[in-house]
């Protein structure tokens, strides 16, 4: 195997013999030809819109197909053998309506090969020989490692913001665009003329302005279903009683929980990135939903063995289970790992019956992260234009100097402790904008307010995926202050970056032509000195080093 997909990989290079995550060499090899089973669907389908044929089965299976390789998501060999097989089976549908229109317009259908063609070996050591014929190692020596890196860098994008669409699809929002879009994108990853950086590069960036779009899409379905965040208090301490933990990103499955547990006496606690649920007014008017448990999704081993109640996994980022709460660790989606159960639909009663077989919560104690009892979230879009007058004067007076987005992925390297630093550092006239998990690195403390404004210091973006909603935020403090671009912001960014929705962020904050991001702790495997240099020279992207050269803060 190889793999370099994600920030921890082995010494900076690449897993080759079993990944850090966990995963497997067969596992990885099935993620391999499975990437490559969707191209062979994107190469047809591509073709067939042209020809104005669109099949929905086609278009779904690859959101979801590829939403199962994500760093630390899938880990099952048998699971992602079956979205191999399902792969396969709609690739052949989608080809032959493509053949088919083709005859009806009297046009000649074109001869693919490669992906679009090959037959899914029967033999598992077939399928590790495959994946390796058609694998990074094999791509670095016939493409070089600076194209071979570029193209998996756009693959990791796709990666990234088809989990996003597949969070989007579950709230019951689909684009036809976007599945366009993606099946464009892995469909040019085929071609000669991917085998160009100068082709790649813009290539990058349309993954990105794609990304930006199904981030706005989910935003906006997730405001009309669950309605507009509030600024949130969120407990850290537990409450006498049953109790069940939901994780992951999407708040369809948690609203199903909330309701299929409401009135059972089982209180519902959010972990990871299930936290800016709290702030939603269609999920915290259920009154049993009651806080928020434990840090960031890296320290699951040792804060899941101690919870009293049953785990639901919705999405990434699931860790190896622990013997003592595997059996009671439940996944969904495309999420799975092997001896845990998994649940095929929202009806969750064996959950809740574990549930109340399990002792629950015996005392009241803090189960947060740090030594806070209690968070305080939902700086979403609305949230603070609602007092963006407030914001504007208090920069116009200098009371603010100055906005940081700290935030991003977290994970377990060391050098993460740099995003805290940073935070800690920053004078008391600094706001700190942040999300997704990489805000465990910097929620633990009270930061207190702007002095004289009474606005918090910290202020809570929510999910990675709401990147759209702090983007949002900054372009319109850009035109209240009649800025030709947002780089003319007193903004910066401090950004961590860990698995592949990080990637596509990343490359959405590029296509808008964002400039300076400070990127870290390491930067990525597949990145080569080559390509950094381009992207050095068009968006200034620095590799973090220490907050006083970074950014001129004494440590």
């Amino acid at each position: 195997m190889f793999c370099f997909q994600c920030e921890q990989t082995k010494e900076g290079v690449g897993c080759d013999v079993e990944g850090l995550c966990g995963k497997k060499f067969d596992v990885a090899a099935g993620h391999d030809v499975l990437i490559y089973a969707l191209k062979g669907i994107a190469m047809w389908a591509h073709r067939a819109r042209k020809m104005g044929v669109i099949d929905s089965e086609a278009d779904r299976i690859v959101t979801r197909a590829i939403f199962a390789t994500l760093t630390n998501v899938n880990f099952d060999y048998d699971d992602i053998i079956d979205y191999c097989k399902k792969a396969i089976s709609a690739r052949e549908k989608i080809k032959e309506m493509y053949i088919d229109a083709c005859k009806k317009a009297g046009k000649e259908p074109e001869e693919l090969s490669g992906a679009a063609v090959f037959a899914l070996p029967e033999e598992d050591d077939d399928l590790y020989d495959l994946a390796k014929s058609i694998g990074i190692v094999q791509s670095m020596k016939t493409l070089g490692k600076d194209v071979c890196g570029v193209q998996e860098m756009i693959v990791y994008g796709v990666k990234g913001l088809a989990a996003y669409a597949d969070h989007a699809f579950i709230l019951g929002i689909e684009d036809d665009a976007v599945y366009a879009g993606i099946h464009e994108i892995l469909d040019f990853l085929t071609t000669e003329e991917a085998k160009s950086l100068d082709n790649l590069l813009p290539m990058a960036l349309k993954a990105g302005e794609l990304n930006m779009k199904i981030m706005e899409m989910l935003d906006k379905q997730e405001v009309e279903r669950f309605g507009n965040p509030e600024i949130t208090q969120v407990s850290l301490v537990s409450r006498i009683g049953k109790a069940i933990l939901i994780s992951g990103h999407d708040l369809h499955f948690l609203e199903e929980l909330l309701k299929q547990t409401d009135g059972t006496g089982i209180d519902i606690y959010t972990h990871g990135e299930m936290l800016p649920a709290h702030a939603y007014p269609g999920l915290k008017k259920y009154s049993h939903l009651v806080g928020h448990y434990g840090g960031a999704w890296q320290k699951q081993k040792t804060e899941f063995s101690k919870f009293p109640g049953p785990i639901v996994m919705t999405s990434n980022c699931i860790i190896e289970p622990r013997r003592s709460y595997m059996a009671s660790i439940y996944t969904m989606g495309p999420v799975s790992y092997p001896g845990c159960p998994h649940l095929d639909s929202t009806e969750f009663s064996d959950v809740i019956e574990t549930a109340k077989s399990m002792l629950g919560f015996k005392e009241e104690k803090k189960i947060g992260n740090g030594d806070l009892e209690k968070l305080l979230i939902g700086f979403a879009f609305n949230s603070v234009m609602s007092v963006a007058g407030d914001v504007i004067e208090a920069v116009k007076s200098g009371k603010i100097k100055k906005f940081f987005l700290i935030g991003g992925c977290d994970g377990p390297e060391r050098k993460r402790s740099y995003f805290t630093t940073l935070a800690e550092k920053l004078p008391e006239d600094h706001v700190i904008l942040t999300l997704g998990c990489g805000k465990y690195r910097v929620n633990h403390k009270d930061y207190g307010v702007i002095p004289g404004t009474g606005i918090p210091r910290l202020l809570d973006c929510g999910q990675c995926n709401d990147a759209f909603s702090a983007i949002k935020i900054a372009v319109a403090l850009k035109d209240a202050f009649g800025l030709a671009s947002v780089n003319d912001l007193p903004l910066e960014f401090a950004i961590s970056w860990f698995e592949q929705k990080a990637v596509a962020i990343l490359l959405t904050l590029l296509h808008l032509g964002i400039k300076g991001i400070h990127l870290g702790p390491n930067l990525p495997a597949f990145v080569t000195p080559a390509v950094l240099d381009v992207l050095v020279k068009e968006f200034e992207i620095a590799p973090v080093t220490n907050i006083k050269d970074d950014f001129g803060i004494e440590n």
